[in-house]
């Protein structure tokens, strides 16, 4: 029985996200030759991602002639916004709270970037409370 896809982005996925970012839009061969240099994949690797990003409606893409132009469907941001909206769901109970603790407690946080969120927190407690 096969496996479910996965909604979530996997690193190879977010090799060809990053190039699609970079370029704006990009045909199959264009993505292939900008990953070239960092870690060299096959045409029809790349080609079977996409289909794949497109399913996951990551990318989208136009045809122009015979060859297919792939864009991203999402910014940056909002990848990374349901990338950490999942993790929060799945490994803290949906919690913001608890995700934040943890970073905080279990990885060197500097002391400086610490100052600036208490900053952030006052500053969106005072918003909130307008």
């Amino acid at each position: 029985m096969a496996r479910p896809p996965s909604s979530s982005v996997t690193e190879a996925e977010q090799a060809i996200l990053e190039v699609l970012w970079e370029l704006g839009e990009a045909s199959v061969r264009e993505v292939t030759q900008a990953l070239e240099p960092h870690k060299p994949v096959a045409y029809t690797t790349v080609l079977t991602m996409l289909g794949v990003l497109h399913k996951k409606e990551l990318v989208e893409f136009r045809q122009q002639g015979r060859a297919f132009i792939y864009r991203a469907a999402l910014s940056k941001a909002e990848v990374r916004d349901r990338a950490l909206g999942q993790l929060m769901t799945q490994l803290f109970d949906g919690s913001p709270e608890a995700l934040a603790l943890h970073l905080l407690e279990n990885h060197n946080v500097d002391p400086g970037k610490i100052d600036a969120l208490r900053a952030k927190v006052r500053a969106a407690r005072n918003k909130g409370n307008a």
